[in-house]
């Protein structure tokens, strides 16, 4: 799966996804496949939840405040959840998270059928979940550079996004169309099915303790992780980079909207919304060899930060479904690029010891910032309209992904073949960058 040789004399650049460590790791390439049918059913259910909540309503608010319910469990249990992958074995801690997560689906199962329509225990259903999904998603985190070389992390990082890209392709869809035929309860139904592949990934795992005996859980390690992120500029820029991206402008809240008032359609119009940007992502992903050789890592974020800016406010004047369906494939594309290099250099500058922590606040960043980002696209079209709430947030994008391109010069100097790496036992030079001041992280 390589693109043909190029002329000169200059290496081969694959072009396709480097799908090597799916062959080297029967570990895993099981792990892979258990979470990509897994997440196909969570995306199945992050479509039917607002859909439930915006046909009760009829409110983008009310839609937006999904966001909410789900924002500050992911912060909050977000960090301290974090702690315990790095006192407990992160295998067993996965599987009781998981078993709870199924626990959830099965209870909006539960709802659906008995026709309850209660907007209250949706909200609390969403948040139970997001408190679960807070452990559960820091400890799995950590499985990657325990089964994996240094240098297959960014194919590992690209294969992740085909599978979660896809999910979100095929998850809509499939929801929309089930949503339609079979009603609600049909599509919680089988995201709890889709559960018995993931547990089953996990199961197969060899143990996975933290290194040195791991730390006990709570806020003195939860400051600890913060320290690290505080004295590694490029890690905090890295972080504001996607904060900025997703505050500013996650669109997800209006999609209801959109849907039905500028597209006049139902269900599987909103199907397609939620999966266009997944389509770009799945094509950026299967499209991504040339990640593994960019070298400029920080820039590539910033440029793509601006870009989804970009295409953000062409969704918001789109007046042409198939022209807003472009725009969020762009955006989609532009997503894929950024947390491929985000995950790419938290993997390689963070000790074992440490990443249960600093996934962590990676999940509380890529997770919470785009609830965050719907309440404020919720809120902002309710009082004006869904269009102004898509051009304001990608207005807000571009002018912040500037902003940080000045204020870091750590990123837009980042040399990915001169950072720090990460051994498979945890010894890291990041260590070192975490513990000074300087603005990239310390060399070989």
């Amino acid at each position: 799966m390589t693109a043909a040789k190029p002329s000169g004399r200059g290496p081969r650049i694959r072009l396709l996804a480097d799908i090597r460590p799916l062959r080297e790791s029967a570990e895993y390439r099981r792990l892979w496949a258990g979470q990509s049918l897994s997440a196909i059913g969570s995306q199945m259910t992050a479509v039917a939840l607002p859909f439930q909540v915006y046909a009760l309503t009829h409110s983008t608010l009310a839609v937006g405040a999904l966001g909410l319910t789900t924002a500050v469990p992911l912060i909050v249990v977000g960090m301290l959840g974090s702690t315990l992958a790095d006192a407990f074995d992160r295998r067993k801690l996965v599987l009781v998270t998981s078993a709870g997560l199924a626990v959830v689906a099965l209870l909006l199962v539960t709802q659906a059928v008995l026709d309850v329509r209660h907007l209250g225990l949706l909200y609390t259903l969403s948040t139970v979940h997001s408190c679960l999904f807070a452990i559960d998603q820091p400890a799995r985190r950590t499985f990657i550079p325990r089964l994996l070389p240094p240098d297959r992390l960014p194919a590992a990082g690209a294969l992740s996004q085909i599978s979660f890209q896809a999910s979100m392709t095929v998850g809509p869809l499939v929801a929309g169309v089930v949503i339609a035929t079979a009603g609600l309860e049909a599509a919680y139904l089988l995201d709890a099915v889709t559960f018995l592949a993931g547990l089953y990934a996990v199961l197969r795992l060899r143990a996975m303790p933290p290194a040195n005996g791991g730390q006990g859980p709570g806020l003195g390690a939860v400051a600890e992780g913060l320290r690290f992120a505080r004295r590694h500029p490029l890690i905090a820029a890295v972080f504001l980079v996607d904060l900025n991206a997703m505050v500013l402008g996650a669109p997800r809240a209006l999609f209801p909207a959109f849907a039905e008032a500028r597209f006049d359609g139902g269900s599987q119009t909103l199907g397609l919304l939620y999966a266009a940007p997944a389509v770009g992502g799945v094509l950026a992903s299967v499209f991504s060899g040339w990640l593994g050789h960019t070298r400029r890592q920080g820039r590539a974020m910033l440029a793509a930060g601006v870009v989804w800016g970009a295409v953000l406010i062409g969704f918001g004047l789109s007046t042409a479904l198939w022209m807003a369906l472009l725009m969020l494939m762009a955006a989609g594309a532009c997503d894929v690029v950024s947390d491929v290099f985000r995950s790419t250099v938290l993997q390689v500058s963070t000790p074992d010891q440490l990443r249960g922590r600093l996934s962590g606040l990676d999940f509380v960043v890529s997770a919470g910032g785009p609830r965050l980002g719907e309440v404020r696209a919720g809120a902002v079209s309710q009082l004006t309209s869904p269009a102004i709430g898509a051009v304001s947030g990608g207005i807000s994008c571009v002018i912040g992904a500037v902003i940080l391109a000045c204020t870091f010069p750590a990123l837009r100097r980042y040399d990915a073949r001169s950072a720090g790496s990460t051994t498979a036992n945890g010894d890291s030079s990041g260590t070192t960058a975490g513990e000074t001041d300087t603005e990239v992280p310390a060399q070989k």
